[in-house]
């Protein structure tokens, strides 16, 4: 006997997140192709902590400055196109920087530049790609839709560092022309996704439209509170800016091992992503969302103490799984609980806050191994991740209550 219940809905029923899902992982792989060709050259063009500081500052800077322009952007220009230009021109971009290091024209500034742009192109990318999500499935699954789009970048996250670090052998122009080339792709899936976003009312650029976004923030502690704890904690246990440091002094591992250390916190955060994807966090997500941070700091720690190239990897395993726990539930949190013309903005806010954590992260990095070496970098950054984590329970305690995630995406009628 047919049940006339319907059906739940599912990802595989709406091909729009398919070619979605094509172009993030494209972008993901070629930007870490890029961020393993471009630290290991760095480093060895200077065998400066400093000089790897400023690769994350280089990409940080854009974001900081192109923040509140961005998320007006995302809310009222069409987001599929935005997407598009911005990947197109970061294929264009590496192109140019493979073609300067073959023809002899390349040095540090010239990397660093290069560095600056495809930032600049992330800072429009990123929030507007997370604010474009929301529109091509219902609510219900927007979970875990997101840990299957978080998996994509693991992927490409496992794949990219690996495929970058043995392509280096060939010299680094390998790698950085195979990444113009990946971005050449996500812009063409993007390109055909059809009818994602209408786009809003074109208001007009003023103070109050820009600083919006932020208001929203302010007034709602649970977002609020989620984002900023992805900021301080991974902003002191960011580890990714000083792996060339332990590869090549403490590991002795090579380019290969590089690779291989980049991976490994992918590999875990897609395990992890593939299970969440099969049974979204349901109850009790903020309280695992903390724990998460915790284990993330625990996992830091360890990785920095280590002189086993075993357990460093075992290491940045659980620390990429924890982290991917951390990142579905807080993105999850975010996006659900804001209106969709509100959607860019808070997107551009949150992607500030993650590129804080991240790029200028590696910079914090860089400055500590410089003053502490890389690991009592490490050490101090766990630490201080752990110091975060509770903080943020006595600062946030309704972000600690929340048990379920909103059913519902909240759409402008």
């Amino acid at each position: 006997m047919t049940s006339s219940l319907p059906s739940a809905p599912r990802l595989r029923d709406h091909p729009a997140f398919a070619l979605f899902w094509v172009s993030r992982v494209a972008s993901a792989l070629g930007f870490q192709m890029l961020g393993v060709a471009v630290g290991w050259l760095v480093y060895a063009l200077t065998g400066s902590a400093v000089a790897l500081g400023l690769v994350g500052l280089a990409q940080f800077l854009p974001i900081l400055c192109l923040t509140l322009l961005v998320g007006h952007a995302a809310d009222t220009f069409d987001r599929r196109r935005i997407v598009v230009g911005c990947q197109a021109l970061s294929a264009a971009t590496l192109a140019m920087l493979a073609l300067g290091i073959v023809a002899g024209h390349t040095g540090l500034a010239a990397i660093y530049a290069a560095v600056m742009m495809i930032g600049a192109c992330r800072a429009f990318e990123h929030p507007t790609m997370s604010a474009l999500l929301p529109r091509l499935v219902p609510g219900e699954v927007l979970p875990r839709a997101l840990a299957m789009s978080t998996s994509a970048m693991q992927m490409a996250t496992i794949a990219g560092p690996a495929v970058g670090g043995f392509a280096y052998a060939l010299g680094p122009v390998v790698p950085i022309a195979g990444a113009a080339a990946c971005y050449g792709i996500a812009a063409g899936a993007m390109a055909l996704v059809r009818d994602a976003h209408v786009p809003g009312p074109r208001n007009a650029l003023s103070l109050e439209t820009l600083l919006s976004g932020l208001a929203f923030i302010r007034r709602s502690p649970v977002v609020l509170g989620s984002i900023s704890l992805d900021l301080f904690a991974v902003l002191l246990g960011g580890v990714t800016a000083l792996l060339p440091i332990f590869a090549s002094d403490i590991l002795h591992v090579g380019a290969e091992g590089l690779g291989a250390l980049r991976a490994a916190p992918a590999a875990g955060a897609v395990l992890m992503s593939l299970l969440l994807a099969r049974a979204p966090p349901s109850r009790r997500v903020g309280s695992m969302m903390f724990v998460a941070v915790a284990v993330f700091g625990l996992a830091t720690i360890v990785f920095s103490l280590s002189s086993s190239f075993l357990l460093s990897l075992g290491a940045l395993f659980v620390l990429g799984a924890a982290d991917n726990v951390s990142v579905v539930i807080r993105s999850s949190l975010v996006q659900l609980s804001t209106p969709d013309e509100m959607r860019g903005r808070v997107s551009a806010v949150n992607s500030l806050f993650v590129g804080t954590s991240n790029q200028l992260g590696e910079f914090e990095s860089g400055m500590a191994a410089a003053l502490f070496g890389a690991v009592g970098a490490g050490v101090i950054g766990g630490i201080g991740t752990l110091i975060v984590a509770i903080a943020w329970t006595r600062l946030f305690p309704a972000l600690v209550r929340v048990d379920a995630m909103p059913v519902k995406v909240t759409r402008k009628a």
